[in-house]
């Protein structure tokens, strides 16, 4: 369970970048791109994602 955590923190963790970046301007290509609310949605998403990564990795394993 752990592992998918930490896959899971990552995937948010990145998502989050890219849509804060689009957001800014600074990676083209999209509808989303230039538009204030991804550069909101974004950071929030990372810090989701943070919060997803540290909780998995205080989580104890099920063995003594």
């Amino acid at each position: 369970m752990k592992i998918i955590l930490l896959i899971v923190a990552g995937l948010l963790i990145v998502v989050g970048a890219v849509w804060a970046l689009q957001g800014l301007g600074v990676l083209g290509g999209s509808g989303m791109s230039g538009n204030s609310m991804w550069a909101v949605i974004g950071p929030i998403l990372v810090v989701v994602g943070i919060v997803v990564g540290v909780i998995a990795l205080r989580r104890r394993t099920g063995r003594s």
